[in-house]
Protein backbone atom coordinates (compact mmCIF):
# COMPACT_ATOMS: atom_id res chain seq x y z
CA UNK A 1 0.00 0.00 0.00
CA UNK A 2 1.10 3.54 -0.73
CA UNK A 3 2.50 5.23 2.42
CA UNK A 4 0.24 8.26 2.09
CA UNK A 5 -2.89 6.16 1.67
CA UNK A 6 -1.97 4.16 4.76
CA UNK A 7 -1.51 7.32 6.83
CA UNK A 8 -4.79 8.76 5.54
CA UNK A 9 -6.60 5.58 6.67
CA UNK A 10 -5.10 6.02 10.13
CA UNK A 11 -6.24 9.64 10.15
CA UNK A 12 -9.84 8.61 9.46
CA UNK A 13 -9.73 6.08 12.30
CA UNK A 14 -8.42 8.66 14.79
CA UNK A 15 -10.94 11.28 13.67
CA UNK A 16 -13.82 8.88 14.35
CA UNK A 17 -12.48 8.18 17.84
CA UNK A 18 -12.03 11.89 18.54
CA UNK A 19 -15.65 12.59 17.65
CA UNK A 20 -16.73 10.18 20.40
CA UNK A 21 -14.73 12.15 22.98
CA UNK A 22 -16.89 15.24 22.64
CA UNK A 23 -19.81 13.54 24.37
CA UNK A 24 -20.22 14.64 27.98
CA UNK A 25 -23.13 12.46 29.05
CA UNK A 26 -22.75 10.43 32.23
CA UNK A 27 -22.29 7.27 30.18
CA UNK A 28 -19.65 8.96 28.03
CA UNK A 29 -17.74 10.05 31.16
CA UNK A 30 -17.65 6.40 32.25
CA UNK A 31 -16.19 5.33 28.90
CA UNK A 32 -13.54 8.07 28.75
CA UNK A 33 -10.66 5.90 30.02
CA UNK A 34 -11.36 3.19 27.43
CA UNK A 35 -11.73 5.75 24.63
CA UNK A 36 -8.56 7.56 25.64
CA UNK A 37 -6.66 4.26 25.69
CA UNK A 38 -7.91 3.41 22.18
CA UNK A 39 -6.82 6.83 20.93
CA UNK A 40 -3.45 6.49 22.67
CA UNK A 41 -2.92 3.02 21.14
CA UNK A 42 -3.77 4.30 17.64
CA UNK A 43 -1.48 7.30 18.07
CA UNK A 44 1.39 5.15 19.38
CA UNK A 45 1.35 2.97 16.27
CA UNK A 46 0.69 5.83 13.84
CA UNK A 47 3.42 8.03 15.31
CA UNK A 48 5.89 5.15 15.28
CA UNK A 49 5.46 4.42 11.58
CA UNK A 50 5.68 8.11 10.74
CA UNK A 51 8.69 8.79 12.96
CA UNK A 52 10.60 5.60 12.13
CA UNK A 53 9.89 5.36 8.40
CA UNK A 54 7.96 8.20 6.73
CA UNK A 55 9.44 11.33 8.31
CA UNK A 56 13.07 10.18 7.89
CA UNK A 57 12.42 9.79 4.16
CA UNK A 58 11.08 13.36 4.05
CA UNK A 59 13.91 14.84 6.14
CA UNK A 60 16.32 13.80 3.38
CA UNK A 61 14.75 16.36 1.01
CA UNK A 62 15.04 20.12 1.46
CA UNK A 63 11.48 20.65 0.25
CA UNK A 64 9.98 18.43 2.98
CA UNK A 65 12.55 18.59 5.78
CA UNK A 66 10.98 21.42 7.80
CA UNK A 67 7.44 20.07 7.73
CA UNK A 68 8.66 16.60 8.76
CA UNK A 69 10.58 18.09 11.68
CA UNK A 70 7.46 19.98 12.69
CA UNK A 71 5.54 16.69 12.61
CA UNK A 72 7.85 15.21 15.25
CA UNK A 73 7.20 18.21 17.50
CA UNK A 74 3.44 18.05 17.03
CA UNK A 75 3.52 14.38 18.07
CA UNK A 76 5.44 15.36 21.20
CA UNK A 77 2.86 17.99 22.16
CA UNK A 78 -0.10 15.63 21.69
CA UNK A 79 1.65 12.85 23.62
CA UNK A 80 2.06 15.22 26.55
CA UNK A 81 -1.65 16.05 26.53
CA UNK A 82 -2.55 12.35 26.34
CA UNK A 83 -0.35 11.69 29.39
CA UNK A 84 -2.05 14.53 31.27
CA UNK A 85 -5.49 13.14 30.38
CA UNK A 86 -4.51 9.68 31.60
CA UNK A 87 -3.51 11.21 34.94
CA UNK A 88 -6.90 12.93 35.38
CA UNK A 89 -10.02 11.35 36.79
CA UNK A 90 -12.55 10.92 33.95
CA UNK A 91 -15.05 13.12 35.78
CA UNK A 92 -12.53 15.89 36.47
CA UNK A 93 -13.90 19.22 35.29
CA UNK A 94 -10.82 19.92 33.17
CA UNK A 95 -10.92 16.56 31.35
CA UNK A 96 -13.27 17.79 28.60
CA UNK A 97 -11.32 21.00 28.01
CA UNK A 98 -8.02 19.14 27.85
CA UNK A 99 -9.52 16.58 25.47
CA UNK A 100 -10.72 19.43 23.24
CA UNK A 101 -7.20 20.88 23.13
CA UNK A 102 -5.79 17.47 22.21
CA UNK A 103 -8.45 17.04 19.54
CA UNK A 104 -7.75 20.48 18.05
CA UNK A 105 -4.01 19.75 17.97
CA UNK A 106 -4.61 16.43 16.23
CA UNK A 107 -7.03 17.92 13.73
CA UNK A 108 -4.51 20.66 12.90
CA UNK A 109 -1.78 18.04 12.51
CA UNK A 110 -3.94 15.91 10.20
CA UNK A 111 -4.96 18.93 8.10
CA UNK A 112 -1.35 20.03 7.78
CA UNK A 113 -0.17 16.57 6.78
CA UNK A 114 -2.94 16.00 4.26
CA UNK A 115 -2.99 19.57 2.93
CA UNK A 116 0.71 20.36 2.86
CA UNK A 117 3.02 17.49 3.79
CA UNK A 118 1.53 14.77 1.59
CA UNK A 119 1.38 16.94 -1.56
CA UNK A 120 5.02 17.94 -1.00
CA UNK A 121 5.96 14.31 -0.34
CA UNK A 122 4.51 13.37 -3.71
CA UNK A 123 6.90 15.84 -5.37
CA UNK A 124 10.03 14.37 -3.75
CA UNK A 125 9.06 10.68 -3.63
CA UNK A 126 7.88 8.77 -6.67
CA UNK A 127 5.14 6.11 -6.60
CA UNK A 128 7.61 3.26 -6.23
CA UNK A 129 9.21 4.94 -3.21
CA UNK A 130 5.80 5.62 -1.66
CA UNK A 131 4.81 1.98 -2.22
CA UNK A 132 8.08 0.74 -0.69
CA UNK A 133 7.65 3.01 2.33
CA UNK A 134 4.04 1.88 2.63
CA UNK A 135 5.06 -1.78 2.66
CA UNK A 136 7.60 -1.11 5.41
CA UNK A 137 5.06 0.91 7.37
CA UNK A 138 2.40 -1.83 7.10
CA UNK A 139 4.89 -4.41 8.32
CA UNK A 140 5.90 -2.20 11.28
CA UNK A 141 2.24 -1.49 12.05
CA UNK A 142 1.60 -5.21 12.28
CA UNK A 143 4.55 -5.68 14.62
CA UNK A 144 3.39 -2.88 16.90
CA UNK A 145 -0.20 -4.13 17.05
CA UNK A 146 0.68 -7.75 17.85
Amino acid sequence: MNAIHLLEQDHRTVKKLLERGDDTTERAVKTRPELLQRIADELRVHEAIEEEIFYPALVEHAKTKEIALEGYEEHHVVDGIVDELKALAPDDGTWGAKFTVMKENLEHHIEEEEGEMFPKARTVLDEDELDELGARMELRQGELRS
